[in-house]
C-alpha cells in the first residue's frame, strides 16, 4: 500500500475503486463528474447523500459508525467524464478541519483491499476539502492527492466545478419553522446548496464576509487590485479564469539619490509537490518551452517605469506547474535598505492594463527579498499573493529551498 503526499499518483490496478475517508468527527463526503474542461455536465453529476447515485459513481453511507466512501467504476462512467473529484466537511455545521486529521484510502472496491492511503497536512480554518481525484491519462486510470482546502464550505468547492448553488432567500422563521426536516444525518444547516427538486431545500448559506484586511481572496471584477501583504487575489475576471499572457514587472530606486543600485529580478516554478523545475533570471532568459520570458538586466535602478519585467503565458504553462514565486536579489550586496519604493504589478500582456499591484512598505537589511507568488488552484484559476518576505541570499540559487517553503 502506498503512503501519498500531495501532487504525487498512482496507477489504478482495479476497475472498481472505493475511496471512504476516515476522522475523528463525521464527515460528509461526496463526488463530483467532471469533464475535460473541469466542470460537471449538469447537477446530476454531484453526488452526495441526497443524490446517492450517478453514472460509475456510488455514494456510500457509513452509518456513523465507519467513513463515509465514493465508489467508482472507470469502466461505467460516460464518455466525457476524465475526472472524479472526491471532497469532504465535517459534519457539524460550521466546523472547520482545526485539529482533525482526516485520511482518505483508496481501496479495490471489490475485496476491500488498500491501494493507497492519504493525510492532507497543515489544515487549519478550511471548512471542506478536495481529497483526492481519479482520472484518466493516456487512456489509463489513476489517482492522485490533492489536499486543496477551501474556507467557503462544499458550496465553494461547487461553485469552483459548475455546479449551481440555491441562491433563494431564507424563509421567514414562522416558514422556517415549518420546512421540511434535512436527511437523515445532514447537519442543520448543510454546507452546500445544490439539491435534487425531488427534495425539500435546505436554509441557504450565510453570505460570505468581507475580505478580513491582509487576508482576503477577491478577483479581478472591480478593476485593478492593489494588494497588501500577505493579501490574495483569485486571477478570475466576469466569471472566467484569467488564462493569457501576462506581464509581472518590478521595479525600485536607489534609495540615496545618485548611488545606482543593481538589482535582479527572477522568477521560481515549482511542481505539486514543491519541486524546483526551473528558474528563470538574467543568466537565463527563456525557460518552460517560452512560456516564461525574462526581459533582461537592469544594472542601476534608474529611470521612471519597471526595471525588470517577466512575462509568463499562464494557458501555455506545463501542467506540473502549480506555483510561481517572484523574487528580486541584490548580487553586489547592497541591503534593501538601500531601496525605495519596491514594487510589483501584474498587467495584461495583450493590452497593457495593470491588474494588481503591491508595494512593498517595509525594508529589512537583506539581500533577496520574495515580492508575490502565483498559485495554481485545484479548480484551473490563478491566485496571486502579496509576499513582501526578506531572505539573506544574493542569488536566485539562494531562493529556491526558501520559496518552496513560503508555498
Amino acid at each position: 500500500m502506498t503512503a501519498m503526499t500531495p501532487g504525487s499518483n498512482i496507477p489504478l490496478t482495479a476497475t472498481r475503486v472505493a475511496v471512504d475517508v476516515a476522522a475523528p468527527v463525521r464527515l460528509d463526503v461526496s463526488g463530483l463528474l467532471l469533464g475535460a474542461n473541469g466542470k460537471v455536465r449538469s447537477d446530476d453529476d454531484f453526488i452526495f447523500y441526497n443524490q446517492p447515485a450517478g453514472p460509475g459513481v456510488t455514494y456510500r453511507s457509513g452509518g456513523g459508525t465507519a467513513p463515509d466512501a465514493i465508489l467508482v467504476d472507470t469502466g461505467a462512467l460516460p464518455a466525457g467524464v476524465e475526472r472524479i473529484v472526491v471532497t469532504a466537511s465535517p459534519d457539524a455545521a460550521g466546523q472547520t478541519f482545526q485539529g482533525i486529521e482526516p485520511t482518505a484510502t483508496i481501496r479495490n472496491a471489490d475485496d476491500g483491499s488498500p491501494l493507497a492511503t492519504f493525510t492532507p497536512p497543515s489544515l487549519t480554518t478550511e471548512t471542506a476539502l478536495v481529497v483526492v481525484e481519479i482520472y484518466l491519462r493516456n487512456g489509463a486510470w489513476k489517482a492522485r492527492a490533492v489536499g486543496q482546502g477551501y474556507a467557503n464550505g462544499l458550496a465553494g468547492i461547487a461553485t469552483d466545478f459548475g455546479v449551481s448553488v440555491d441562491e433563494e432567500p431564507a424563509a421567514p422563521p414562522a416558514a422556517a419553522a415549518q420546512a421540511a426536516p434535512p436527511a437523515p444525518h445532514a447537519p442543520p444547516v448543510p454546507p452546500v446548496a445544490p439539491v435534487d427538486p425531488r427534495v425539500a431545500p435546505p436554509a441557504p448559506a450565510a453570505p460570505p464576509a468581507a475580505p478580513a484586511p491582509g487576508t482576503g481572496k477577491i478577483n479581478l471584477d472591480k478593476g485593478r487590485v492593489s494588494l497588501q501583504k500577505n493579501q490574495t487575489v483569485s486571477l478570475v475576471k466576469g466569471g472566467r479564469p484569467l488564462l493569457s499572457q501576462v506581464k509581472m514587472g518590478l521595479g525600485w530606486e536607489p534609495a540615496y539619490r545618485g548611488k545606482d543600485i543593481d538589482l535582479d529580478a527572477s522568477v521560481i516554478a515549482y511542481g505539486p509537490q514543491r519541486n524546483h523545475l526551473d528558474s528563470c533570471y538574467f543568466g537565463k532568459l527563456t525557460i518552460l518551452n517560452g512560456s516564461v520570458k525574462h526581459s533582461g538586466d537592469n544594472l542601476t535602478g534608474e529611470g521612471a517605469g519597471d526595471d525588470e519585467v517577466i512575462t509568463v503565458d499562464l494557458g501555455r504553462l506545463p501542467a506540473e506547474v502549480s506555483g510561481l514565486v517572484f523574487t528580486v536579489n541584490s548580487f553586489s550586496g547592497q541591503k534593501f535598505t538601500e531601496v525605495a519604493k519596491a514594487y510589483c504589478r501584474l498587467l495584461d500582456a495583450a493590452t497593457g492594463e495593470e491588474l494588481v499591484r503591491f508595494d512593498l512598505t517595509t525594508a529589512e537589511p537583506q539581500t533577496g527579498v520574495m515580492m508575490a507568488k502565483l498559485i495554481r488552484q485545484f479548480s484551473g484559476e490563478w491566485e496571486m499573493t502579496a509576499m513582501g518576505e526578506f531572505v539573506k541570499s544574493r542569488t536566485v540559487r539562494g531562493m529556491v529551498k526558501p520559496a518552496a517553503q513560503a508555498l
